[in-house]
C-alpha cells in the first residue's frame, strides 16, 4: 500500500533525497549478467567433465561477479517502486540485505572448493589438462568482453563497483589457464588444486568485503567516508551552537547519507539562521543531505518551546 504522495513529498528547505533513483544503463547491467552468468555454467560443466577444480573455482569466481551485477541490477529495478506506508524510506537497502546472503553462500563455496583442494593434495586425480586450457581461455575472452561492457557506463556506482570484481576475476580465469597448460604438458596434477587455493583466497576477500560493507549499512553503521567524532565537533564550532546530542548518521541507501540529532542553542529566534549554516556545512564538508534536526534552548531540552526539523 502506498502512503498518500503528500507525505513523501519534499518542500523547499528539504533534503532532496532521492527516493527512486535515476535510471542507469539497465541494458548494460543485463547484458554482462548474462555473459557472465552463461559462462560461469559452462565452466561447471566443463570443469567436472575435465576433474578439474581450477575450472570450478574459477566458475565460483564468476558467480561471485554475476552476483555483483546482478545486485546492481536488482537494486535500481527495486529502486524504482515508490516509498510505501509501510517502507517511507523506499527499497534501497534491499541491495545490502541481498549483498548480505550471497556473501554467506559464497563462504560456502570457498568452504567446499578448500576441501576438495586439499584431498586432491593427498590423493591427485586426473585433470584433462587441454580442456581446461581451452575453457579457461575463452573465459578470459568473456571476462574481457564483460569488462568492456561495463566500461560504457561510468555514471553508475554500482557498475564501476561490479568492474572492479570482473577485472579481479580474470586473475582465476589466468590460473586456470595456468594449471591447464602446465597438465597438459608436465602431468603435474598437483598444480590443479594449488591454484585453486589461490582462486579461493580471491574468493574469500571478495566475500569478506561483500559481508563486511552489507553488514555496515544493515546496521546502519555510519558511513566509511565520514568521521562521526569530526562531524559532532563541527556541529559545536558553529556560532549559535551550543552543543549537540543525540546525534545519528547512517546510510539510508548506498551513498544517500543521512543525519538526525538535537542540537542546543543559545537562542531559538536564531534558530533559521543557524540551521541554514548547518546545512551548508554538512553538505559541503561531509556530503550529507538529508538532515533532521531538533532545535532546543541550551538548559531547557524537552521543553514545548523546542523546534524541530
Amino acid at each position: 500500500m502506498n502512503a498518500p504522495s503528500h507525505l513523501h513529498a519534499h518542500l523547499k528547505g528539504d533534503a532532496q533525497y532521492r527516493h527512486q533513483r535515476a535510471d542507469r544503463s539497465l541494458s548494460i547491467l543485463a547484458g554482462a549478467l548474462g555473459l557472465t552468468l552463461l559462462f560461469a555454467g559452462v565452466e561447471v560443466v566443463a570443469g567436472f567433465i575435465s576433474n578439474s577444480l581450477a575450472l570450478i573455482s574459477d566458475a565460483g569466481h564468476m558467480v561471485t561477479d554475476a552476483a555483483s551485477l546482478g545486485l546492481a541490477l536488482f537494486a535500481q529495478l527495486i529502486a524504482k517502486r515508490p516509498p510505501s506506508s509501510r517502507y517511507s524510506f523506499g527499497f534501497g537497502r534491499a541491495e545490502a540485505l541481498a549483498a548480505f546472503v550471497n556473501g554467506i553462500v559464497m563462504l560456502l563455496v570457498v568452504g567446499w572448493i578448500v576441501f576438495e583442494a586439499v584431498q586432491r593434495f593427498a590423493q591427485p586425480q586426473a585433470v584433462a589438462g587441454g580442456t581446461v586450457f581451452i575453457v579457461a581461455a575463452i573465459g578470459l575472452m568473456v571476462n574481457l568482453l564483460v569488462a568492456w561492457v561495463l566500461s560504457k557506463d561510468r555514471d553508475s556506482l554500482n557498475t564501476r563497483a561490479a568492474l572492479v570484481h570482473v577485472l579481479g576475476d580474470m586473475l582465476g580465469s589466468v590460473a586456470a589457464l595456468i594449471a591447464g597448460a602446465v597438465i597438459y604438458y608436465t602431468g603435474w596434477m598437483q598444480i590443479d588444486p594449488l591454484l585453486s587455493l589461490l582462486v579461493s583466497l580471491l574468493l574469500l576477500k571478495s566475500t569478506y568485503g561483500i559481508l563486511r560493507e552489507s553488514g555496515h549499512h544493515l546496521m546502519e553503521g555510519v558511513p566509511e567516508h565520514i568521521d562521526y567524532m569530526a562531524l559532532g565537533e563541527d556541529l559545536e564550532a558553529l556560532d549559535g551552537v551550543v552543543s549537540v546530542h543525540d546525534l545519528h548518521v547512517w546510510d539510508m541507501a548506498p551513498g544517500e547519507p543521512a543525519l538526525i540529532g538535537h542540537v542546543e542553542v543559545r537562542d531559538l529566534q536564531q534558530w533559521p539562521h543557524v540551521l541554514a549554516s548547518i546545512r551548508a556545512m554538512l553538505r559541503e564538508k561531509h556530503r550529507i543531505e538529508h538532515v533532521t534536526l531538533q532545535a532546543e534552548v541550551a538548559g531547557r531540552q524537552g521543553r514545548p518551546d523546542s523546534a524541530g526539523h
